[in-house]
């Protein structure tokens, strides 16, 4: 699959109405999608007015609920072990339905979420601890649409992270380098950035202290910092002496490297959230006016999103339909434009779906995170897809046929009352499930095809009786799943 953008547009705020292609743009790069009626009712406004919509949205949207475990260790589970484990695992899915629910429902929130657990990342089989899991999940969405300096000096304690990176049981007689070489190398500069292995050394010195509490390290248990365990003596970071530590670090790593965080950041939200290949048209110059705004707004994030998503460049024509979806994209994007009630049956099928296409909720393949883009397809992934797909949207085609006449309609308008001619109908319903169209003239007469399905031509336009409309024909639903089906199949439908 070759895509490519050769952007050019400016920083400078978009002065057109927005359309209905630039509003699915948007909301399938902010959020997972946007239902049809939705997306009409925002037409015409202004780039101002929508993106400061949802970035106050953003702020103001509440968190996952607390669970009632969320502070429990071991001690407050049965102590038989497999009691135990069936609780935790009850638990934990749980907490996975209500995360998948919360990223399809909140936009750009939900998408922020996703981003940043595959930049701060953690690996949840590391731990296997629900508790650690939900504090991890919780500063991630308290912070993603915050303050990056500030998010990265509470993430670097939470539970989890202090654990996935070997940071509870760095000590003075012995530091463990882990944390210290991703805190530059992933989190904050880019690997071999504005560092030495001096610089990482010496951090890790500076990170030691933080330590396992309860008898025997008891699973679950809170990690805390302990005096006894530091490496009270001069580190040397970034040039500067002093007997720093964590909070130290942070504060001299952001003092001294600021315009080299706020690039790699401001790089790692373009390829995010506009296109995956830097060295095409003038993304570096894009950056840089983000950087640059992202350094006087003293890190905040919201602003740099603000400036993005409000310019000329991000809604440029070669910007739309050029990154390929990742599994959840795939899933979440069309339960949320085909309007798929979410339930534990889709629950199960997106969990199927989305591990057998290379991507496992809260379980990155290493620090690094999701390689993105062109790691999700390959012969058996992109099989995967469409069978999973397939088994997605024929589950909820048996849940309530009619459903699908009604995203139909609610696509099309007032034309699925009126007209005989099938194809004005697949053509508006392809064109606006896909991010661009099909490719093809070709391609459009084979979805035309199978939309038309084995109904005769007299009943179509031009036939001897026609009498088929969208709305009243009796297998009109099963034309629209034929439809869907054949186009998740398609090359484009793999697009965003």
């Amino acid at each position: 699959m070759k895509v490519k953008s050769c952007n050019n547009s400016s920083i400078d705020v978009l002065k057109t109405p927005l359309s209905l292609q630039n509003i699915k743009h948007l909301y399938r790069r902010v959020g997972f999608g946007i239902h049809q009626e939705n997306a009409e009712n925002i037409v015409g406004e202004n780039v101002n007015d929508v993106v400061e919509n949802i970035i106050n949205n953003a702020l103001k949207e509440d968190s996952l609920d607390r669970p009632i475990w969320y502070d429990w260790d071991i001690t407050n589970y049965p102590k038989d072990n497999k009691e135990r484990n069936d609780i935790v695992i009850e638990q934990y899915e749980k907490f996975k339905f209500d995360y998948i629910d919360f990223l399809r429902k909140t936009d750009l929130l939900g998408r922020l979420s996703f981003f940043w657990t595959s930049h701060f990342v953690t690996d949840r089989t590391s731990h296997f601890c629900n508790s650690y899991q939900y504090e991890y999940v919780e500063c991630i969405n308290r912070n993603a649409l915050g303050n990056f300096k500030n998010f990265t000096k509470e993430i670097g304690l939470t539970n989890a992270m202090l654990f996935y990176l070997d940071g509870a049981l760095s000590r003075k007689d012995k530091p463990n380098e882990n944390y210290a070489r991703e805190l530059y190398e992933l989190f904050t500069l880019g690997e071999g950035v504005g560092y030495t292995e001096k610089d990482i050394i010496e951090t890790s010195r500076a990170l030691t202290g933080y330590f396992i509490e309860g008898k025997n390290h008891v699973k679950c248990s809170s990690i805390t910092f302990r005096e006894r365990n530091f490496d009270n003596t001069e580190k040397e970071i970034f040039g500067r002496k002093g007997n720093w530590d964590y909070f130290d670090v942070i504060e001299i790593l952001f003092e001294e490297k600021k315009e080299l965080i706020a690039q790699h950041i401001c790089r790692k939200l373009y390829t995010f959230f506009v296109y995956p290949d830097i060295e095409i048209g003038n993304a570096k110059e894009i950056i840089k006016e983000l950087s640059k705004t992202f350094i006087s707004n003293n890190f905040e994030i919201a602003p740099v999103l603000k400036q993005l998503f409000k310019s000329q460049h991000f809604y440029d024509e070669t910007t739309v339909g050029v990154i390929i979806k990742s599994p959840y994209d795939l899933f979440l994007n069309i339960t949320n434009e085909l309007d798929i009630p979410f339930d534990e049956r889709a629950f199960s099928i997106i969990q199927q779906g989305t591990r057998g296409t290379g991507q496992i909720i809260f379980s990155p393949p290493d620090v690094a995170g999701w390689e993105r883009d062109r790691a999700w397809i390959n012969s058996d992934f992109v099989i995967n897809r469409w069978l999973f797909l397939e088994s997605y949207i024929k589950d909820a085609f048996f849940k309530n046929e009619e459903s699908f006449r009604d995203l139909a309609l609610k696509i099309v308008g007032d034309i699925g009352k009126t007209t005989n001619n099938p194809d004005k109908i697949a053509k508006l319903i392809i064109d606006s499930v896909l991010s661009r169209g099909l490719h093809t003239d070709q391609d459009y007469e084979e979805a035309f095809a199978v939309f038309r399905s084995d109904i005769s031509e007299t009943y179509y336009e031009g036939g001897a009786t026609p009498s088929w409309t969208l709305a009243g024909w009796f297998k009109a639903p099963v034309q629209v799943f034929l439809l869907l089906k054949h186009l998740i199949r398609e090359p484009e439908f793999q697009l965003k």
